[in-house]
């Protein structure tokens, strides 16, 4: 997965909500370790300090934990990780709707769209 990072938002609440995305699609499993902090920044080509910050959020919102034996592991609580799954589904919905709705759709025309792109 590609990192994609911009300058109009701080590149640690970027990397955040990419690595949450990792976690809530399975790519990092529950349970699983997550790599360093020096491999992640590595990848995403920031400083280790930033990527720091980003796991230090992840683990303020429960998705990772710091074990000093194990390093940083992924959370086993499903539930905790659906919670987020079916936030960040509900904001990509809202944007959709609202998106929609300014092209002059209806939320239930926008709803029909979607059907019939799937059909097709």
């Amino acid at each position: 997965m590609q990192w994609k990072l911009t300058d109009d938002r701080p590149i640690w609440t970027q990397l955040t909500e990419q690595l949450t995305e990792r976690i809530v699609s399975g790519v990092y499993p529950l349970g699983s370790r997550m790599p360093s902090v020096r491999d992640l920044a590595a990848q995403a080509g920031v400083n280790p300090n930033t990527m720091q910050r980003a796991l230090a959020q992840l683990e303020t919102d429960g998705l990772v934990a710091t074990n000093r034996t194990a390093g940083r592991t992924v959370t086993e609580n499903a539930d905790a990780v659906e919670h987020v799954r079916l936030s960040l589904a509900e904001d990509k919905m809202e944007l959709y709707v609202s998106g929609m709705a300014t092209l002059g759709y209806t939320e239930t025309q926008a709803a029909q769209m979607l059907l019939n792109r799937r059909k097709g």
